[in-house]
């Protein structure tokens, strides 16, 4: 096998405070807790039923120093990142243990911190949640030209896109 991927996308909300940490040279550390969860209905019951998934996520760097100043227990976030694997050996056994946890590449805060969420007249508004559409965080950002490579005024008018047929489209 020549090529692999290892790329993992969760969203769920925080089980606990991110916990800070440093290296010896400085860099930040925010250890995470996510619940993910799913539902479904039961074959056998029809019973509504849902599953939580607790998964370890580890966030370096500025990204870290974010999470530890906005984030808290309870917050719903979107993590883009990649799995690892922990191996040691537990001292008061003698036997090998392992993890899996997920190192974040991205975090997205899926709300607005209350700093940043102010009325016309710079009060802090009463509510610090609003929600944000995790699709945001997906989206690529455009591109622009190095130089204008539009006129500064247009000679003709722009050609209107016209809907085309369902049977045009090729699948």
């Amino acid at each position: 096998m020549a090529a692999t991927l290892n790329k993992v996308f969760l969203m769920g909300n925080l089980t606990r405070d991110p916990e800070m940490k440093q290296t010896p040279a400085g860099e930040a550390i925010a250890e995470l807790g996510l619940a993910v969860s799913e539902q479904f209905r039961s074959r056998t019951t029809n019973e509504t039923r849902e599953v939580v998934t607790f998964v370890d996520v580890t966030v370096w760097g500025k990204v870290a120093e974010n999470c530890g100043q906005y984030l808290q227990k309870g917050r719903p976030i979107f993590v883009e990142g990649r799995l690892v694997l922990d191996t040691w050996e537990d001292k008061t056994t003698g036997q090998k243990r392992s993890r899996l946890r997920v190192r974040a590449d991205r975090v997205q805060f899926l709300y607005s911190p209350e700093k940043s969420r102010r009325d016309t007249n710079g009060a802090a508004m009463s509510s610090d949640w609003a929600p944000v559409a995790p699709e945001t965080a997906l989206q690529p950002q455009a591109s622009r030209p190095a130089t204008n490579a539009y006129p500064a005024t247009p000679t003709s008018p722009a050609p209107v896109a016209t809907p085309a047929d369902d049977e045009d489209l090729p699948f």
